[in-house]
């Protein structure tokens, strides 16, 4: 078995000329070789933004890039069958697939309603500014393109709770109708964080729970996908997907590996939503993120505090690890990049060490063209040490401020495998480190090629390991 890692093969601002399910299938058995063994696939359904929707300004769930939706009938991405086709590719090379499901509001409806509704603050939703009154709202989907094909499900106000544009005043200001409540168990930020964009979907209604698990089944029948990584779980109730996920599971008799993006630095938050879930779904380890993402502006950062309040120290077999994603990339609301000198170095703490399930970002790997990022050196060498040297008990040097390390005794099942990584925010540094009796007398390199005296280990099975300043030291045999 290879370590499990995953790879986001999407950016923000990526120009894929509506191909890039062709590109992921063609580039299959390459993410293979590299030790990619799951893939995070964008949305694939009809946005607001036709052929340019990234896929969170969700339209049709129903429509995979087959019907002649928002001025186009392939989306971003491509067509259905170029989708479906993508996904055995993928399969067959090994590697799981992922759809990104973005349940939590709709946009671009069909046609206006005129309802009653109430005002409400922007700084706590809780909190009602105004009397009652009839605003015009974009809440009714019909989807004529579509013409009832897979769903005749027809969405109107009832469905929704809330909206944040009155085109009656053309008045920008959250709304809730009439005789609505907000979702309970959501983020507490704001009040209450149910709302978040578009005509928000009111998961108390009935209709809407049912269409949604009709919808899952439809989805996972069509695709075949192995899991799921949802968006914005924070403003959806972890009571709906506790049970939607659980009622597709026993459907379908699969794993269906579940990952949500609940975004906070708060890692008390991320228990509470897992537990409401009965520990359904695992979530990315955005505390992780922030503080990679200070390390990476703070030279004096104390590296030995670098797992401090992160869900991987926690509760590491619900942490999925990442380095940066679409939303900290830069011109994006959360942007919150890694600085490229610590970028490396926040690889091997995701994809070294044995906790947390990695998940690699496609603009490091390849590039982002639109901010001048270039792919980062030394990432698919960190890919291939997770893929073949990984394994095996860990030891853990987290003890100096400035230079930590850990080793991985390595096990019988990887030939050679076992390693010692040694990182350094400061200055040039050596550390002495157990990595196993089996490596006593043994040689090791370091494989990112920094250093290129070769360290022996000595009859008990420690070594002096060494690093240059701000950079990382990978030794194997």
């Amino acid at each position: 078995m290879l370590n499990g890692t995953i790879i986001q093969y999407f950016e923000w601002y990526m120009n894929c000329n509506q191909n890039l399910w062709n590109e992921v299938a063609k580039d299959a058995p390459n993410l293979a070789k590299m030790g990619i063994t799951a893939i995070w696939l964008p949305p694939a359904f009809k946005g607001i933004g036709g052929k340019d929707e990234v896929g969170y300004g969700v339209y049709d769930v129903y429509d995979l890039g087959e019907f002649d939706q928002k001025g186009t009938v392939k989306t971003k991405y491509g067509s259905k069958d170029e989708y479906l086709k993508c996904i055995k590719e993928l399969q067959k090379c090994g590697i799981n697939v992922y759809a990104d499901i973005v349940l939590n509001h709709k946009m671009g409806a069909d046609y206006i309603q005129t309802i009653p509704a109430t005002k409400v603050d922007w700084g706590n939703h809780d909190i009602e500014i105004a009397k009652q009154e009839m605003v015009k709202v974009a809440t009714k989907f019909t989807f004529p393109g579509r013409n009832n094909k897979y769903s005749d499900f027809k969405w109107n106000w009832t469905h929704f709770d809330g909206i944040d544009y009155n085109m009656a005043k053309g008045e920008n200001a959250l709304f809730k109708f009439k005789d609505k409540n907000w979702e309970k168990i959501v983020d507490e930020e704001f009040g209450n964080y149910d709302y978040l964009m578009g005509a928000d979907i009111d998961f108390n209604n009935n209709e809407v729970r049912e269409e949604c698990k009709k919808w899952g089944e439809w989805y996972l029948k069509l695709t075949n996908v192995n899991g799921f990584r949802l968006d914005a779980v924070k403003h959806i109730s972890a009571v709906f997907y506790k049970n939607w996920i659980s009622y597709l599971r026993k459907l379908t008799q699969k794993e269906l590996f579940t990952v949500g993006e609940y975004w906070s630095g708060d890692v008390q938050k991320l228990h509470k939503y897992i537990e409401k879930t009965e520990g359904q779904i695992s979530l990315f380890d955005v505390p992780l993120h922030y503080n990679l993402n200070s390390a990476s502006k703070d030279v004096n950062y104390d590296l030995t505090t670098i797992f401090n309040n992160t869900l991987v120290k926690d509760n590491p077999t619900k942490a999925v690890t990442f380095v940066d994603n679409h939303d900290t990339q830069p011109g994006q609301a959360l942007e919150s990049f890694i600085d490229r000198w610590f970028k490396l170095i926040a690889y091997s703490i995701i994809l070294l060490r044995d906790s947390g399930y990695p998940c690699v970002f496609y603009g490091d790997l390849y590039g982002i063209h639109n901010n001048d990022v270039l792919p980062l050196d030394g990432l698919r060498k960190l890919l291939e040490l997770r893929s073949k040297k990984a394994y095996g008990n860990q030891h853990d040097y987290i003890d100096n401020r400035n230079c930590i390390g850990w080793t991985r005794e390595g096990d019988e099942k990887h030939f050679d495998s076992g390693l010692a990584v040694l990182i350094s925010n400061g200055g040039y540094s050596e550390k002495r480190m157990y990595i196993g009796k089996k490596f006593a007398n043994s040689k090791l390199i370091d494989a990112m090629g920094n250093i290129k005296e070769e360290v022996t280990i000595d009859n008990d099975g420690f070594g002096v390991f060494k690093v240059m300043e701000k950079s990382v030291s990978v030794w194997t045999k």
